[in-house]
């Protein structure tokens, strides 16, 4: 989950010995190793990110400096009556004063100077000290040099992966989230709609004009004095979906954009700047800004250009002039520059890039990407995936590893050679592997929950037939879908996981940025000024194409533009709500 904030980490490194360090107020105490130990130590630097009433937020990096271990855990015991309720990216157990954290995984593995992060809430009263004892596999962690009152290096030079300062680990920790006063009234109309339209979802900036508010819809401005209103005394969320790209979607016809393929200075002067403007005036520093960063463009140059059969002339383009790769980089950067903005990019969703060709040059694509016109990749605080996609969360009957008669599940028609069945396994390996490239070890990911629940009477409740992999996986899994590769207004789709925070290692939110009930795409072409065109992907008469391997679209009829209201979808979604309503 999120990120380790404020001290350089190659400062860190830089200190000759183990040090505790406390941040927001905290004290630090030294420790001393036995002597003659087999070369043991290791750096803990415990920070307490957030503090609000009778509970905190602490991020955690333990740093080993000693032999390479395969698992870890760390120790230690409050002088308070400090409480852990919640962590994330590590097996956490307090009996009293004692607390002991354990690496999950994927991060138990410790080379010399390496390091593994993780988190946790608790609660409190009274004094909020800093522990004064740290134990590693059982070696006490110390100071050495410096110790508590080391300060930082002034000739050291700035790291490019340390975020802005002032940032917390996870945005979503004790923190309210904003609710869209327009699509809440659109929910709430709806028979048995307000049994969620209460949620906090996105608000998608999707052209220029949205930014001051087209057709007598809120601008962005409106949205983030709501958004003050909401928020009264405590933390709030605001979740900004920026989406203008320029020639966006190369590969998806239906969210095609207003900016032609060339237009990246129109994107930078007339689209981002004004947003990056707006955010950051003074009135609304005490919000926290979430921005999920182009949805679904990046992806496209790893899968949609040459050589792949799934290529596209328009993708092709976009690779060549580079405009994509240009225009997250600035965005990251202007953004980023603002304190309360915390930056998470799209990383598509395991049904697109989770095979062994997409997987690492996806990645690899992001820091790209993320280190593009001046941006660094400090500025993203994490990644999103599942963004208005309908991959299941968890799917519990079957696994990467099974296999039936000898077949393994990876070669099943629905897996097709896929490394992952699930969005929370896919996100956790990306977060791993981005993790690998150099982005900050404490990276957070979020999993757009919005219309991955498929639940209702056709939900299997167990295992498919042992006969084939077919049938052991088509009769277990929950994604309905007649192909991975379909996307638009799906039928049998329902709500998911509510937005939380928190929820598994690894993952800052569950988070419903694409607001149920607005539609993905037409069914038929309609006429506009939004510069949406019309994808055979949402005709539910379509056949298909090479990227859902020439299967029936499963897209809902009568459906209107993409952003715009449909009932029709709204109410699928409700009737196959999981966990139910």
């Amino acid at each position: 989950m999120s990120r380790t904030t404020t001290t350089s980490r190659r400062h860190t490194a830089l200190i000759a010995a183990c040090a505790v360090i406390a941040a927001a107020g905290g004290t630090a105490a030294a420790m001393t190793t036995p002597a003659g130990a087999a070369a043991p130590g290791c750096t803990v630097d415990y920070k307490i990110t957030n503090q609000w009433g009778a509970g905190f937020g602490a991020a955690v990096t333990v740093t080993n400096t000693g032999d390479a271990v395969s698992s870890w855990k760390l120790e230690w015991s409050y002088a308070g009556d400090q409480k852990v309720t919640q962590g994330w990216n590590a097996e956490i157990a307090q009996t009293g004063a004692a607390v002991t954290a354990k690496n999950v995984s994927y991060n138990g593995t410790l080379a010399t100077g390496a390091s593994a992060s993780f988190g946790f809430n608790a609660s409190y009263s009274g004094s909020n000290a800093v522990p004064a004892t740290f134990k590693l596999n059982g070696v006490t962690c110390n100071a050495g040099s410096g110790g508590p009152t080391d300060p930082p290096d002034p000739t050291d030079p700035p790291d490019p992966t340390d975020p802005p300062a002032g940032r917390v680990d996870n945005p979503y920790a004790g923190a309210k989230v904003y609710v869209n006063p327009e699509w809440s009234a659109k929910a709430a109309a709806e028979p048995g709609g307000s049994k969620i339209s209460s949620q906090p979802t996105g608000v998608w900036l999707d052209r220029t004009a949205a930014i001051a508010g087209a057709n007598g819809s809120m601008g962005l401005r409106a949205h983030l004095d709501e958004a003050l209103r909401q928020k009264g005394t405590g933390e709030l969320v605001v979740q900004l979906v920026i989406y203008n790209l320029p020639g966006r979607d190369c590969a998806a016809l239906a969210s095609n954009g207003e900016l032609g393929p060339a237009e990246i200075d129109k994107y930078k002067t007339q689209y981002i700047d004004p947003i990056a403007a707006i955010l950051a005036d003074p009135k609304y520093a005490g919000l926290r800004i979430v921005n999920t960063v182009e949805i679904d463009s990046l992806p496209n140059l790893v899968t949609n250009t040459t050589p792949r059969p799934t290529a596209t002339p328009n993708c092709d383009t976009m690779k060549a002039n580079g405009n994509y790769v240009k225009g997250v980089g600035y965005a990251l950067n202007k953004l980023g520059a603002v304190p309360g903005v915390y930056n998470y990019v799209d990383a598509g969703h395991h049904g697109w890039l989770g095979w062994d060709d997409n997987f690492g040059a996806s990645a690899e694509l992001f820091k790209q990407a993320a280190t593009a016109e001046g941006s660094t990749i400090g500025k993203v605080h994490g990644f999103i995936v599942n963004t208005a996609n309908y991959s299941a969360l968890k799917e519990d009957h079957f696994t990467i590893d099974d296999s039936v008669n000898g077949v393994s599940v990876r070669q099943s028609k629905w897996v097709d050679w896929n490394r992952y069945t699930d969005e929370l396994s896919y996100a956790q390996a990306m977060r791993a592997k981005l993790v690998s490239l150099g982005f900050d070890s404490g990276l957070g990911m979020l999993i757009d929950t919005s219309r991955n629940g498929w639940g209702g009477t056709a939900r299997p409740t167990g295992p498919g037939a042992r006969t084939t992999v077919d049938t052991f996986v088509d009769g277990g899994r929950y994604d309905r879908r007649i192909h991975l590769g379909n996307w638009c207004n799906q039928k049998g789709a329902g709500l998911g996981e509510r937005p939380r925070t928190a929820p598994a290692a690894g993952i800052d939110a569950y988070v419903w940025i694409k607001p149920p009930g607005e539609s993905d795409g037409s069914s038929t072409a309609i006429p506009n000024n939004e510069g949406k065109g019309f994808d055979r992907m949402c005709d539910p008469t379509y056949t298909g194409n090479p990227r859902n391997n020439n299967n029936m679209s499963g897209a809902l009829p009568n459906a209107p533009l993409s952003g715009h209201w449909f009932s029709a979808q709204f109410q699928e979604l409700l009737k196959n709500a999981h966990p139910a309503l």
